[in-house]
């Protein structure tokens, strides 16, 4: 009888750390690693702002892949984070795709997490971490927007996993935590009203700083009442937002972060 063997399927892993200073009224690189499968890329600024684009050189996740990304924004100096496109997320014979970020934000520094949409294919799986850390006076925007499948193209998401926690802290103090978990028969979930009614596109915008109580208004307006809401409390604002489709649920989500942004658009690569 002939030995059974095991192939062990391959699996995609990446680490990319980011460190910044701010030095001469610019915000240059203090450190930059990476491993495996995560790269970032810096394209050249000529304002204090640096941008960094991660990009997953698999070309996606599946189940059991890896990432894990860093950044530190050093005291007086102001990052933007996104990602060269939407990461899809494929179908998961065995185990969960998993993406741990870990943000800290120094001294009168600025964070802008921008990722691009995830975009869930059928039976796909993932755990997704967001750990926050702000000093008293920093200012932090965040988008996370997640397409269960592509409408245009046919696809949709009815069964699989998808958890998305988040742990913001100011001070070492929780400032802002939640949970989103869809597990099984996501389609039959997330067609109630009482979840997305039936919409297949949504997001999350978190934004702490000196504008969070100013901007609630203008952000609530861009919104509209029948594709989310905003709240602000506790100096930190907070925004839903559900659309149909990725095309329209991008129509709102740009305004909304170009608003945040002091009126500054999404970085280019979300155009290209």
């Amino acid at each position: 009888m002939q030995p059974v063997h095991h192939v062990r399927q391959q699996r995609a892993r990446g680490i990319g750390r980011l460190v910044t200073k701010s030095l001469g009224g610019r915000t240059r690189i203090a450190e930059l690693y990476q491993e495996g499968a995560a790269k970032i890329r810096l394209p050249q600024s000529f304002t204090n702002e640096l941008e960094a684009v991660t990009i997953n050189t698999a070309g996606g996740i599946t189940g059991g892949d890896a990432f894990d990304w860093g950044f530190r924004a050093g005291p007086g100096s102001f990052v933007t984070a996104t990602t060269q496109a939407c990461e899809k997320i494929y179908k998961a014979a065995s185990g969960t795709g998993a993406v741990t970020t870990t943000i800290d934000v120094g001294a009168g520094a600025k964070f802008h997490w921008l990722p691009q949409e995830s975009i869930l294919f059928d039976r796909a799986s993932l755990t997704r971490r967001l750990e926050v850390d702000l000093a008293a006076d920093a200012e932090f925007l965040a988008v996370e927007a997640i397409l269960l499948g592509r409408k245009a193209m046919g696809e949709a998401m009815r069964q699989g996993f998808v958890g998305d926690r988040w742990r913001i802290r100011r001070e070492g103090r929780l400032l802002h935590a939640e949970d989103l978990r869809l597990s099984g028969d996501v389609a039959a979930i997330t067609a109630a009203k009482s979840v997305l009614s039936g919409r297949v596109a949504f997001a999350t915008v978190f934004y702490t700083g000196p504008l969070a109580e100013a901007l609630l208004c203008p952000i609530r307006d861009r919104i509209g009442e029948n594709l989310g809401g905003v709240s602000h409390w506790n100096g930190k604002l907070v925004a839903r937002i559900t659309a149909d489709d990725g095309f329209a649920l991008r129509k709102i989500l740009i305004p909304v972060i170009s608003a945040l942004r002091g009126g500054a658009s999404v970085p280019k690569v979300w155009t290209l």
